[in-house]
């Protein structure tokens, strides 16, 4: 691996534990900003004292960060939710990265009987239906295991990008998760996506080979389609919705950002 030693961090006027998340995660914003993917990872371990987790869905950014982390062997738990309809593509590079990395990735899953009431009340594809459907769908098989996932913990690691959508123009490196009383950590919120594909291919880090056929975000198999070349980043996901928000329930932002979001040109 070539990762290069990060910036000596420090955090000596920082509490070790501070009773208001927002505090923190504006401090370490301020802070940590400047720093390179590794530093900000290890700047994030340093500020927050209780349990980090990171959740990875196996996509490109998400792959940047868990080497960044695996390679400073740094107190972070990397976890994935499996809902039960993931592409074999992810299935291959979730192994991929276990074996280049030595680590298991903790699994969470949906609860049996509450997938079982879900496909009674809706069919084996009833979430096309409508999205109230669709967000149905995604809280028993996403919303409900990430919250087992961050059970306990007071850091989140995410691989959310301002130039992903609209709906993630206002991210910042590191946020209050008021919904969680929780800090959210996006380590590459200013990365461009072809930042992101270099840092990948120079350090040599497996990827979903679904994104060299046009995925840009990879969620759910029958949720997922690539995309065109002038459209956005998450307009492959649940793309029969007319919506501009393109969200699961896992991450959300307050309404009204204005960017627009850049579609990606690269490619792996």
């Amino acid at each position: 691996m070539s990762a290069q030693p990060a910036p000596a961090v420090t955090f000596a006027a920082l509490p070790e534990a501070s009773p208001i998340p927002a505090v923190l995660a504006a401090q370490l914003s301020d802070r940590a900003a400047g720093l390179d993917l590794f530093g900000r990872l290890k700047a994030a371990r340093a500020a927050v004292a209780g349990r980090l987790a990171f959740t990875t869905s196996f996509g490109i950014e998400d792959q940047a960060i868990v080497h960044a982390i695996f390679a400073q062997d740094l107190d972070v738990d990397v976890v994935t939710l499996e809902t039960g309809r993931l592409f074999p593509e992810t299935h291959q590079v979730w192994a991929e990265t276990e074996e280049r990395y030595g680590k298991r990735i903790h699994a969470f899953a949906p609860d049996g009987l509450s997938v079982e009431k879900l496909l009674s009340e809706q069919g084996i594809n009833g979430f096309r239906s409508s999205i109230a459907a669709r967000q149905a769908c995604c809280h028993v098989r996403k919303v409900v295991p990430l919250a087992r996932a961050l059970a306990g913990a007071e850091g989140w690691i995410t691989g959310l990008r301002i130039e992903q959508s609209v709906d993630r123009a206002d991210t910042r490196l590191a946020e209050h998760d008021r919904a969680r009383n929780l800090i959210k950590i996006n380590p590459l919120f200013d990365w461009s996506r072809q930042r992101v594909v270099d840092f990948v291919v120079k350090e040599n880090i497996p990827h979903n080979t679904l994104h060299d056929r046009g995925f840009a975000s990879i969620g759910c198999a029958p949720c997922t389609r690539a995309i065109g070349p002038d459209e956005p980043e998450r307009a492959g996901r649940w793309w029969w919705e007319q919506q501009d928000q393109k969200e699961c329930g896992l991450h959300v932002h307050p309404a009204g950002a204005q960017s627009a979001a850049i579609a990606p040109t690269a490619r792996i």
